[in-house]
């Protein structure tokens, strides 16, 4: 019981890090970093069933597709699966000019050399070395002083630099992890990546890429800005390095790591689409990239048909990316919330007559048009929606721009749908429940029109004459008035004893063009005082407005 009530007592405070004058609050992001994918590797060995050649090929072309310029495509020493695959891509000719590959290896001679061996030939590389320097893995996994890791490190950088210097047709790159960066002391990470720089000797022009892991996310993102920033500016021959983060997941910051880690001074960002990876993941590359996006910045990767990415990527790798996920969840831009519903079909309106391309719409941080969705999609309705909901998927599946106090007669129907359904409500389903609260466009109503003519009289009145189905019987029928609506009001109270007051009246071209419908709303008052409302849709105005008068008188009929 005791463990349960204090079970924090086995863990220790992350320590902040000594920086009085940090610089990276006051900075903002302005241009995007070099990006690398791990999806090949890191996500890789993480999921349940790796990937085959087919799928790491497929996913390959889809990181190339998108933009993505340097990729690591496996771990060559890690079984001849790996191998070959990397091969393969090196002897077929797959890997595009602007497109640089890298492998990972630990720091041991046979291992680097087998990863050299996957690669040479290709036009340009990256070898990607690393070994853990952090007290838990030197003291418990390894049992090494500093020194001794420190030893590893400068051994395996004299292979990368030999190994190199034995295969001139490949322009080869270096990149050295301190793993386990985020726990080391920060001192120690300098000093061992300043042996590995005094091993190959980067210069300005043709610079090492020093990565630097959250491996376990152990702090707050401001913390591991700390160590990026003041590891930038200790580090010795500074503008000979890339400095590259590799954020995990674990306490649900990577991506804010990451941001925070490029204002303290960082170049690059490793990632997987969608933040696969172990445990909890990797920084997800998608959302990086977009959160950029969305501040005006391009950051050189393409996701303007997102739903294709989304696809290779659960194919691939067997994991269903959350319908929650930023930016590329099945729901990330849906609102089911009357008040959501309400602002964000305002934001719609207002867009059509703004003078310029500023996106800004409540809710929706980023346009879905960008990234290939639509926006039918973005207002669904169920239970929990207002009349704003509805009234969106009406206008954008049947044009129908509902007068506001017309929205608030339909709602009730919708509501009682959705409860009596218990899910949410598709176009049809909202459709079909309008069709029937207004009469329109069904058989299932007392007055039908069958045809008409309109015709003026000497004294400057309109004369209405017509067919008009009651109950399914045809009925020859005529009305006088000041219009056309007026005198088909006569026309029913007179033959038909239904009392209508029109109270509103408005109507609209559904879509564009000659050859467009017209919708007619009817507000009216009934001679009991209700009010009542009436909606007619004909290819004519005037034949639209005289069925929004038998809507209404149906809506009375039916009380």
């Amino acid at each position: 019981m005791s463990m349960l009530r204090e079970p924090s007592r086995k863990y220790s405070p992350f320590a902040p890090i000594s920086l009085p004058d940090r610089q990276w609050p006051s900075r903002t992001i302005t241009v995007p970093p070099r990006w690398l994918s791990t999806d090949l590797r890191d996500g890789n060995q993480a999921i349940v069933d790796p990937m085959d050649a087919l799928k790491k090929r497929r996913f390959f072309d889809l990181l190339v597709d998108i933009g993505v310029k340097e990729i690591e495509v496996g771990f060559p020493s890690a079984g001849a699966t790996e191998f070959d695959f990397i091969r393969g891509l090196v002897d077929s000719g797959s890997i595009p000019a602007d497109v640089m590959v890298q492998v990972l290896t630990q720091s041991r001679q046979d291992l680097i050399r087998t990863s050299f061996d996957s690669i040479e030939g290709v036009h340009a590389a990256v070898v990607h070395m690393y070994n853990a320097v952090s007290p838990a893995w030197r003291d418990i996994v390894f049992r090494m002083s500093k020194d001794e890791v420190r030893q590893i490190a400068v051994d395996g950088a004299k292979i990368m630099r030999d190994e190199a210097a034995a295969r001139p047709g490949t322009e080869w790159h270096f990149q050295y992890s301190p793993e386990t960066f985020s726990t080391a002391e920060l001192d120690f990470s300098i000093e061992v990546c300043e042996a590995v720089m005094d091993v190959l000797q980067p210069t300005r022009e043709r610079p090492i890429i020093l990565n630097l892991p959250a491996t376990v996310e152990a702090a707050t993102p401001n913390i591991y800005a700390d160590q990026i920033e003041y590891f930038c500016r200790n580090l010795p021959n500074r503008d000979a390095a890339v400095i590259s983060l590799h954020t995990h997941n674990d306490r649900g910051t990577g991506v804010a790591a990451a941001e925070l880690g490029l204002m303290a001074g960082a170049d690059r960002v490793e990632g997987c689409l969608f933040g696969n990876g172990e445990r909890t993941g990797n920084c997800c590359l998608v959302t990086v990239a977009l959160n950029m996006y969305t501040q005006g910045i391009d950051p050189g990767l393409d996701f303007s048909d997102i739903d294709r990415v989304i696809e290779t990527v659960e194919y691939c790798n067997e994991l269903p990316v959350h319908q929650r996920h930023p930016y590329g969840g099945e729901l990330v831009f849906t609102a089911f919330s009357g008040s959501h519903q309400d602002a964000i079909k305002k934001g719609f309106s207002a867009r059509e007559t703004q003078n310029d391309e500023a996106w800004r719409v409540p809710y929706l941080p980023i346009d879905p048009a960008d990234l290939g969705r639509s926006y039918e999609a973005v207002i669904r309705v169920n239970s929990q929606s207002g009349k704003g909901g509805f009234a969106w998927v009406l206008e954008q599946d049947q044009g129908l721009k509902l007068p506001k106090k017309m929205q608030a007669d339909f709602a009730p129907n919708v509501q009682r749908m959705a409860d009596e359904l218990g899910r949410e409500l598709n176009a049809a389903d909202i459709w079909q429940a309008f069709r029937a609260a207004y009469h329109v466009q069904t058989k299932a109503k007392h007055f039908q029109l069958v045809d008409y003519e309109e015709s003026r009289a000497a004294d400057g009145t309109r004369l209405f004459t017509g067919t008009i189905e009651v109950a399914g019987k045809a009925q020859s029928v005529s009305g006088r008035g000041n219009g056309l609506i007026s005198s088909v009001m006569s026309t029913i109270r007179d033959s038909f004893g239904v009392e209508l007051e029109v109270t509103d009246y408005t109507e609209h071209a559904l879509g564009a063009g000659t050859d467009a419908n017209a919708a007619a709303y009817l507000e009216c008052r009934t001679a009991d005082g209700r009010t009542i409302w009436g909606c007619g849709i004909d290819e004519d105005i005037a034949t639209a407005s005289v069925r929004a008068v038998l809507s209404a008188a149906n809506t009375a009929v039916a009380g």
